[in-house]
């Protein structure tokens, strides 16, 4: 076994690790100390931090350092002694989540049975990894019984409330007050683009489906942002920065959000797509940068309804739809109302389904 030389050096902000003289770690020393594990610094027993970082002074060194192999070990001037291992720092570079797979018009969802996704705890790892990874699945053979939906919360989490029923009646002789409740063509779009937080899953379970025509259409968001980007990168960047009003509405209720189409995270990476033709609001045209919107928007929809990125398939009776909904964008084609079609939906939140694969696969290894 090759043996690994550690080597250190303490500079005036930071602890510079290498190994076998290859640079590892620069490590700042208000980190080392943020991180300390001892029961002083940590909750013995939840492994929460109580630690606050202003006790010390924001130009802190160390008193003295020592590194072996497999542990940092700092001395404090105040005497305390904070140990780090090497193997939790090397852990943070594994990402926690399956990694997303984008995909275009060439793309039909897995299928997973709905008794074998909430009996059988490796059908439902396998299920769930490929939801996070591409978005969206299809559970087969699900009961054709009303509120059915609520069944699915030990693998999905709770339902995320929102307005307009708890699990949505979506059928031409029910209750209209979006284009869904009609037999017209429905649009990719993401529900509830009018929250400020818009639900992050939705499941749309399909109790009958007697009518011709009406077949389901699935977008990729990110794909589509993705080559957004990639070719007109000032178009994806106004759509990232320029707030969009959404509503949503009927008798009783309102739904109002004023937000940016594109969500990212610190690293410039897509983690949010706000898209709903139907629920845009007028803008106000002196509004700033109107004008470069519309550009972007327009290149945007010619996209997003291009057949490049639709994928088409039919939804039959006891089939349930999942899909991320800050990614992906759902549909359907024209039907002709010429039989019965029920349709329920609901929402929960990818939070809780990615926390319930954590513990699916922990839970596999006892």
């Amino acid at each position: 076994m090759r043996r690994v030389k550690m080597d250190f050096e303490v500079n005036e902000t930071s602890l510079r690790i290498t190994s076998n003289n290859e640079s590892e770690y620069d490590l700042p020393y208000l980190w080392i100390r943020d991180n300390c594990s001892c029961n002083e610094c940590r909750v013995k027993e939840t492994q929460e931090k109580r630690f606050m970082l202003h006790s010390v002074p924001c130009d802190l060194k160390p008193k003295s350092i020592d590194v072996d192999e497999s542990y940092i070990h700092v001395v404090w001037p105040d005497d305390h002694l904070t140990s780090i291992c090497f193997d939790d720092i090397k852990l943070l570079e594994k990402p926690r989540k399956p990694e997303k797979v984008y995909w275009t018009n060439d793309f039909k969802p897995n299928y997973f049975s709905w008794h074998d996704f909430l009996q059988k705890d490796e059908i439902a790892i396998d299920a769930i990894s490929n939801f996070i990874t591409r978005g969206v699945i299809v559970i087969s053979d699900a009961p054709s019984i009303s509120n059915s939906l609520e069944e699915l919360a030990p693998r999905l989490g709770p339902i995320r409330e929102v307005l307009f029923e708890r699990i949505h009646n979506v059928s031409v002789d029910g209750h209209v007050y979006n284009i869904a409740h009609t037999s017209l063509e429905l649009p990719p779009h993401n529900d509830f683009a009018s929250y400020t937080w818009p639900p992050s899953v939705q499941a749309l379970h399909m109790l009958v489906n007697d009518c011709e025509g009406g077949r389901s259409t699935i977008v990729d968001g990110y794909a589509v942002l993705r080559d957004l980007r990639n070719d007109y990168p000032e178009q994806f960047d106004i759509l990232c920065n320029f707030a969009v009003p959404f509503r949503e509405f009927d008798e009783e209720n309102e739904t109002y959000a004023n937000e940016p189409m594109i969500r990212l995270n610190a690293e410039k990476e897509i983690t949010g797509f706000r898209y709903s033709n139907q629920l845009m609001q007028m803008i106000d045209p002196k509004k700033k940068n109107v004008d470069a919107f519309y550009e972007a928007y327009h290149e945007l929809c010619n996209r997003v309804n291009s057949e490049k990125y639709k994928s088409k398939f039919r939804l039959e009776s006891g089939h349930i739809l999942l899909v991320s909904a800050h990614r992906v964008l759902h549909g359907r084609e024209e039907f002709k109302p010429d039989g019965k079609r029920h349709l329920q939906d609901a929402y929960y939140e990818m939070d809780n389904i990615e926390n319930n694969l954590v513990l699916l696969k922990t839970q596999g290894k006892k």
